[in-house]
C-alpha cells in the first residue's frame, strides 16, 4: 500500500470531485483516476462510488477514511523524527555534573538546549568525579561535567569553568573581616573541604597550592557537598575552602572572603567519549556558546 494512494484517496474523499481533488493534488485527474483504482485492487474493496454526475464514499470508503488519515499521519511523524534526528533536533542525552556549575553553568546550558532544541531530552544526575568517569566509558553518561584534573584515558575533557578559591567563615569569625585571605592566615583554623573520594585531584592538588602558601590545614572533616559544608559553617564548627561558583548562594551568617593562592585555579572539563550522533555535537555547539 503506497502512501500516495492513501493520500490521494484523503483528498478525494474531502474534495468528492476528481477535477478539485487533482489539482490539490498537483496531478492530472487521469493519474488520479489510476492511483484509487490500484488503492481498490489492492485492498479488493470499493472505496468509492462514482458515476458521470457525482462521487461519494462508499461504507467501507467511509471506514478506511480515519486509518488511512491515520496512516499519513505517523508517515508523516516519522519523516520528521528522522530528520530531526538527523539535524540533533530531538533526543535524549545523559548529563552529570557537579556542584559547582549549579548557580550558573548547568543552568544557562540547559536554558540554551531548551530554547534551539526542545525535544532534546536533558536527563540531569549530580554525581562525583569518578562516578562519572565510570558512567562515561560504561556508556551510562553522554556526558559529564568533572572536577579537574582528572586522568583517565578515552576521554575527551574541554575545559568549561576556571574557579579561584574563598573560604566560608562564620559571620562573626576574626578573619571575616578581611577583604583578603592569605592560606598562611588558616594555620590551625578547623576546616572542611571536598572529600578526595569525590574528586581525588581537585583535593589533592588544592591541599598542595594551601601547604605552599603557608597553610598546613587542620582538616576536621571531609564532605561530599559543598552545601553540607556551608551548613556547617554557618553553625560555627569550623570554615570551609570552596570554588568560588559554589558560594553564589550562602547561607544565613556565613560570609566568603577570596583565598589568595596564586594562579591555583579549580577546573570544570566537559568530559565524553565520542560525539556520535547530532544530538551531541548539539550540545557541545551549545556549550561553547555558554
Amino acid at each position: 500500500m503506497e502512501l500516495k494512494h492513501l493520500r490521494a484517496f484523503v483528498v478525494l474523499a474531502e474534495e468528492l470531485h476528481f477535477g478539485r481533488a487533482a489539482q490539490r493534488l498537483c496531478i492530472v485527474q487521469s493519474a488520479l483516476s489510476m492511483q484509487i483504482k490500484a488503492l481498490e485492487d489492492e485492498l479488493e474493496v470499493r472505496l468509492l462510488e462514482r458515476d458521470r454526475h457525482k462521487v461519494a464514499l462508499s461504507e467501507t470508503g467511509r471506514l478506511f477514511l480515519p486509518e488511512a488519515r491515520a496512516t499519513l499521519h505517523q508517515a508523516l511523524r516519522a519523516e520528521q523524527t528522522a530528520r530531526q534526528s538527523a539535524r540533533g533536533e530531538i533526543g535524549t542525552l545523559r548529563i552529570a555534573f557537579v556542584s559547582s556549575v549549579l548557580p550558573k553553568l548547568l543552568p544557562m546550558l540547559v536554558r540554551t538546549m531548551h530554547e534551539r532544541y526542545p525535544l532534546v531530552t536533558l536527563e540531569l544526575k549530580d554525581m562525583p568525579t569518578p562516578d562519572q568517569v565510570a558512567g562515561l566509558h560504561e556508556n551510562k553518561l553522554d556526558f559529564g561535567l568533572i572536577r579537574l584534573p582528572v586522568a583517565s584515558a578515552g576521554l575527551e575533557i574541554q575545559v568549561v569553568l576556571e574557579e579561584s578559591f574563598v573560604v566560608a567563615f562564620p559571620d562573626d569569625h576574626p578573619l571575616a573581616a578581611q577583604a583578603l585571605i592569605q592560606p598562611a592566615e588558616l594555620q590551625g583554623c578547623p576546616a572542611f573541604v571536598l572529600a578526595r573520594r569525590y574528586a581525588p585531584g581537585f583535593h589533592d592538588e588544592l591541599l598542595v597550592a594551601l601547604k605552599l602558601g603557608g597553610a598546613d590545614l587542620t582538616v576536621v572533616q571531609e564532605l561530599g557537598e559543598f552545601t553540607t559544608m556551608l551548613a556547617l559553617v554557618a553553625a560555627g564548627m569550623g570554615i570551609g575552602v570552596i570554588p568560588a561558583e559554589a558560594a553564589m548562594a550562602l547561607p544565613a551568617k556565613v560570609v566568603a572572603r577570596p583565598l589568595d593562592l596564586r594562579d591555583h585555579r579549580a577546573g570544570i572539563g566537559l568530559a565524553y567519549t565520542d560525539l556520535d550522533n547530532p544530538a551531541k555535537r548539539a550540545l557541545i555547539e551549545a556549550m561553547r556558546d555558554c
